[in-house]
């Protein structure tokens, strides 16, 4: 990092633009543009994700103050809120959407690790619903006087990226979901027992993956074998059987596997089924365990980025704030990574919503703060000061 420049383009230096500007020549995002670019209009989105900008009149007062700064930020000379507008309307949405999955794919190289008690690739998918207002987001239709989008996430259990995103009605279903997830042969799939469809769960059978999900209650399941136990682990029972009916049998014609377990912290008892035979009973309960990851990860992402309140009324603007979303918080791993910070998302995030226009390098910046006080931060509240 060059000393003297601001901390936001340290950040952005980490952005492959030449990729960037071969997915905006696919799409043509730049045809018939003079001066806001697609690539200023990326970065003023992330900036606006990092402030935590609470609406697109917030976001375009905040670069105004900063206006003599506009060139060394990189947004360009025409930051104006009817051109930011009209940019999110009418761009490609795609344009930011390959570019998040870039960086995913970048970002779950990079923070793998083997230290998961489970070896193997693990996920977890579920769904967050985003609330609308269908006057304004009319496209949007949930219920009768209601509108609202739900956004599916497949999320990496052992780098703690979201690997897929899939955004929808909010009045899809999520079982329906499923059938868009790039299933890996060999991984591990968690999902929670809104998503027990015996006839999609089958499938990942025959792709050759392993699912793991909470069973309904009233499952009708004839036990063909009992597997011994460890009662000391909270595993009840460990049984191998099939379904009983002639619906569901057709749906799942093969075996699968049924353990019980008792959540002594809870006080409650769980019933997973699985297709996997060979790991130990408890582990099962392990990996159905770190399925809460990707609920911290929706309550994380709706506190600290902007999902909830959109920028724009048009669903190509709110795709293009949600993957904006998505690549902040990528970039944000990235460079944790990268610079060795030993720092978590969330106080890394901290750090530099309130930091952008500093010209602190990076990583002296880091090593000046103490680590018990980013804890206490309040992000909401600071990230004000910059303005």
């Amino acid at each position: 990092m060059n000393q003297g420049k601001y901390f936001f383009a340290q950040l952005t230096e980490f952005l492959p633009r030449r990729v960037f500007d071969g997915m905006v020549e696919k799409y043509q995002g730049n045809r018939y543009v003079k001066h806001f670019t697609c690539w200023n209009q990326l970065l003023a989105m992330i900036f606006g994700q990092l402030s935590n900008r609470d609406s697109l009149r917030d976001l375009i007062v905040s670069l105004d103050a900063h206006s003599q700064k506009s060139y060394h930020l990189g947004f360009g000379k025409s930051v104006t809120r009817s051109n930011l507008a009209k940019a999110n309307e009418s761009r490609d949405y795609r344009v930011f959407e390959e570019l998040a999955y870039y960086l995913i794919d970048i970002a779950r190289k990079k923070l793998s690790n083997d230290d998961f008690e489970v070896k193997g690739r693990v996920y977890a998918f579920d769904s967050t619903t985003i609330d609308l207002c269908l006057s304004v987001f009319w496209w949007a239709k949930f219920r009768k006087t209601k509108g609202g989008i739900k956004i599916h996430t497949l999320y990496d259990i052992t780098t703690q990226i979201p690997a897929f995103v899939h955004i929808t009605d909010a009045k899809v279903h999520d079982v329906r979901a499923m059938d868009s997830i790039p299933y890996e042969s060999g991984a591990y799939y968690i999902f929670d027992r809104g998503y027990v469809d015996y006839e999609r769960l089958y499938r990942i059978t025959l792709l050759g993956s392993y699912f793991v999900i909470r069973s309904k209650k009233g499952m009708q399941f004839e036990c063909s074998e009992y597997r011994t136990v460890d009662a000391s682990t909270g595993v009840m029972s460990d049984q191998i059987g099939s379904l009983v009916g002639f619906k569901n049998s057709k749906q799942y014609p093969e075996k699968f596997r049924k353990v019980v377990f008792y959540d002594v912290e809870m006080d409650r008892t769980f019933v997973f089924i699985t297709n996997n035979f060979e790991l130990p009973s408890e582990q099962i309960a392990l990996l159905y365990k770190n399925r809460w990851q990707i609920e911290l990860f929706f309550k994380w992402i709706k506190q600290h980025l902007k999902i909830k309140s959109f920028w724009g009324i048009t669903e190509n603007a709110v795709r293009i704030q949600i993957y904006s979303a998505i690549i902040t918080y990528c970039l944000v791993a990235i460079v944790g990574h990268d610079l060795k910070l030993e720092r978590s998302t969330y106080e890394i995030l901290t750090v530099l919503g309130i930091s952008l226009l500093d010209k602190t390098p990076v990583k002296e910046l880091f090593s000046k703060i103490d680590n018990n006080d980013v804890k206490d931060l309040n992000y909401n509240q600071l990230s004000l000061s910059l303005f």
